[in-house]
């Protein structure tokens, strides 16, 4: 779950840190001459223009680039040489309106270097990141403009600009500064090339866990290595299978959404070791597609550039301008949860034993102590014993197609948007499986585009995320916004529906939270739409709208069997509420050890990282579980090491969980989920505003009060202690 989003700021101002999220290329193949080249036009056709996927041709990016890169320059000198004093209109404001041919390009490109990211991709990708890095550090680093940025600033008060406006002057300010525009010139020069080297090592990174994953599988040879499995997930690795040529009856392919279902339910343990330990293993073997000695480069490149830039760590650089604001506080959240969430893993463990035990009498076979590759499938006995829930049980009900109708039923109960979906052919699309949905309010005015890319392909980057196509603004011109969601669920036989886990429907709602966050955006300026703030902030919307998954009015509705087409039974969702803290240790250990391991590496400073060393020292320290392992190990760990994205942010996902427990109450106390006086407050102060307001502002001026713990232990089904109560700000 994680954002993939390119506010126009960013791009102006840190375009590393955008393009090294998703980036691919070629420069192999002869381009198209510039006044052919798709890529270059402004966007054209309905809804005010859509990416012309139809007409755009890989090798195309890097004329494209180039011509982007000098058009943006070149309105870059003009508003740093204009000899009018500096105004909020021709400097901030201008700012705003350069470089738009680049931002388009770069938004496309990442769209193939994550969704399409082929050989042809990767190479262009390698290429460029580099390139796009020093464009950054051109712009930041021009001190003609730097002046007049801060000239801008220093008057702002004064200077009868609106409330959006300071807002966005700070904003730019801010980004400057940390971008080290306050250097010296051989400063300036030695972050550049920092920068540079960070930007190809973040390719190289995302390259060789991409190839690492396309290249290993555990082909399912025989009806025996099939044992366990529920129809629905033996079918979709049968599918798999067949989508790669793999010679086997079934194959289990190397990614989250092939893994894990297998290792919750087959009964082969040989098979569930085997797969476990591929899976874990991604980018840690010493071969061409091992990244630990990337990783080891780059938190030393991290550590001396936070150092040429005036802070004591890579993570204290990264915070300074998040919620959370410090690296002690996310610490202080993270070990404020931890022991609890240990305390229970050995509780679950324990549990688990017993049925482990139990089948090693029935087996007559050795008694085995409960492993790793044990946990998912006994986690799994354990609650059909303890709540008499079987997942197996609800899968049937919990059709794609039905859930996404569902998203669209509370988008509208919520926020008042209704979707339609776009004939096909009306509007291109990069790949045959992404369909497009025209959003509109309730008196039919266009609100957007929403593109879903739900199914799992070759290149195509594991996991799940939301882009952001096109920003909103009424800047120039009302200019409605272009967000997409992308999953990989295994794709079934045609014309049967593709059923998916509880746990997948959760993620499913979470993206689209991220999707109406972008859908909301009504703001006057690009670089504060959306989902364009601070990054322990992003995922509170998104992490909300989980809860409404598990709303009677959407089970009731929605949840239909995939034979009967009868709802869930009151029964089975009585289950799903009783057991909704059950496996909550696994769950919250698992990315818990992730995120503390991530904030540690950035916190250690200049020291030489041998990333399994740190890794394995620092979790026994922690006392991680030995029956677990993290949900993301550090040789795999694509968050923090694909780009600065989520380095040294991973807590974010906790952070913006406290946030959600919290406000997710303010709907249960007013006495409901649909509620439309919290609804109303909801949109107001955290969809429609972006980054126009300070976070905490923006959260207090929802609930009323700051966020407190508590709702988040409740959530969890752990104890809410007086020493581990407490407010974030």
């Amino acid at each position: 779950m994680r954002m993939s989003h390119t506010p126009k700021c960013l791009e102006l101002i840190l375009v590393t840190i955008f393009l090294s999220l998703v980036m691919p290329l070629s420069t192999a193949a002869t381009s198209t001459p510039p006044s052919e080249n798709a890529l270059l036009r402004s966007w054209v056709g309905p809804y005010g223009g859509v990416p012309p996927f139809d007409q755009i041709k890989v090798a195309d990016f890097p004329a494209a680039f180039t011509v982007g890169m000098q058009e943006q320059l070149t309105e870059i000198e003009h508003i740093a040489k204009d000899h009018a004093p500096a105004r909020f209109d021709n400097t901030i404001a201008a700012l705003e309106r350069s470089g738009r041919t680049l931002d388009r390009v770069s938004r496309l490109f990442g769209i193939y270097g994550s969704t399409l990211k082929d050989e042809q991709v990767q190479a262009i990708e390698a290429d460029w990141a580099p390139k796009l890095a020093k464009q950054s550090d051109l712009i930041t680093q021009n001190t003609a403009l730097f002046r007049r940025v801060a000239a801008v600033y220093a008057a702002r008060e004064r200077s009868h600009l609106t409330a959006e406006q300071q807002r966005l002057t700070w904003v730019v300010y801010t980004h400057f500064v940390r971008a080290g525009a306050q250097l010296d010139g051989a400063a300036k020069e030695k972050l550049s090339a920092l920068n540079q080297s960070l930007a190809s090592l973040y390719t190289q990174f995302s390259q060789r866990l991409l190839n690492d994953e396309n290249e290993h599988w555990l082909p399912l040879k025989t009806e025996a290595d099939f044992a366990g499995l529920p129809d629905s997930v033996r079918e979709g690795l049968i599918a798999g299978a067949q989508a790669r040529g793999i010679d086997a009856l079934g194959a289990v392919l190397n990614t989250r959404s092939s893994v894990e279902p297998f290792l919750e339910y087959s009964s082969r343990r040989d098979l569930r070791e085997t797969v476990w330990r591929t899976f874990i293993s991604r980018g840690d073997q010493a071969d061409k597609n091992g990244t630990k000695e990337i990783i080891t480069e780059i938190l030393s490149l991290r550590a001396q550039r936070a150092k040429l830039l005036g802070f004591k760590t890579h993570a204290h650089w990264r915070l300074e301008d998040s919620m959370a604001k410090t690296p002690e506080r996310a610490m202080a959240l993270m070990e404020a949860v931890w022991p609890s969430a240990v305390a229970r893993v050995h509780e679950e463990v324990a549990d688990m034993q017993v049925l482990a035990d139990q089948d090693s009498v029935q087996s007559n076979t050795p008694t085995s102590r409960l492993e790793a590759w044990d946990y998912r499938y006994y986690a799994e006995k354990v609650r059909k014993q303890k709540y008499d829930l079987d997942s197996n049980e609800v899968k049937p009900y919990l059709q794609l197609e039905k859930l996404r109708e569902g998203m669209f039923w509370v988008a509208g109960q919520l926020f008042g948007f209704y979707f339609k979906e776009v004939p096909a052919g009306q509007v291109p699309v990069a790949h045959p499986d992404i369909r497009v949905f025209e959003v509109t309010d309730a008196a039919q005015q266009h609100i957007g585009l929403w593109y879903f890319d739900p199914y799992a392909r070759p290149n195509k980057e594991s996991g799940a995320w939301m882009n952001e196509y096109r920003s909103q603004e009424r800047f120039d011109g009302a200019i409605t916004t272009i967000v997409s969601n992308n999953s990989n669920f295994v794709k079934g036989k045609p014309g049967d529906p593709v059923l998916i886990s509880w746990e997948d429907a959760t993620t499913l709602f979470h993206e689209f939270g991220h999707a109406l966050h972008g859908l909301s955006s009504h703001v006057t300026y690009p670089t504060l739409a959306g989902t364009s703030v601070a990054r322990d902030y992003v995922e509170f919307p998104s992490q909300l709208l989980e809860h409404w998954l598990s709303t009677p009015e959407v089970l009731n509705h929605f949840a239909l069997h995939v034979d009967t087409g009868q709802p869930m039974p009151v029964s089975l969702v009585q289950k799903i509420h009783n057991a909704s803290t059950f496996n909550q240790g696994f769950k919250t250990v698992e990315y818990l050890s992730s995120a503390l391991i991530d904030m540690k590496l950035h916190l250690a400073g200049d020291i030489r990282i041998d990333p399994t060393t740190f890794e394995a020292s620092t979790l026994t320290a922690l006392g991680m579980p030995r029956e677990m392992v993290m949900r993301h190990r550090t040789p795999q760990f694509g968050h923090i090491f694909s780009s600065d994205g989520y380095s040294a942010g991973y807590y974010s996902y906790l952070w913006a969980d406290t946030l959600s427990a919290d406000a997710w109450e303010a709907f249960v106390e007013a006495g409901g989920a649909y509620d439309p006086a919290v609804a109303k407050r909801l949109r107001e102060h955290v969809f429609m505003i972006g980054n126009t307001v300070d976070p905490a502002d923006a959260y207090r001026a929802f609930r009323g009060r700051d966020p407190g713990t508590d709702a988040l232990m409740r959530q969890r089904g752990f104890p809410v202690t007086a020493d581990r109560s407490a407010a974030i700000k």
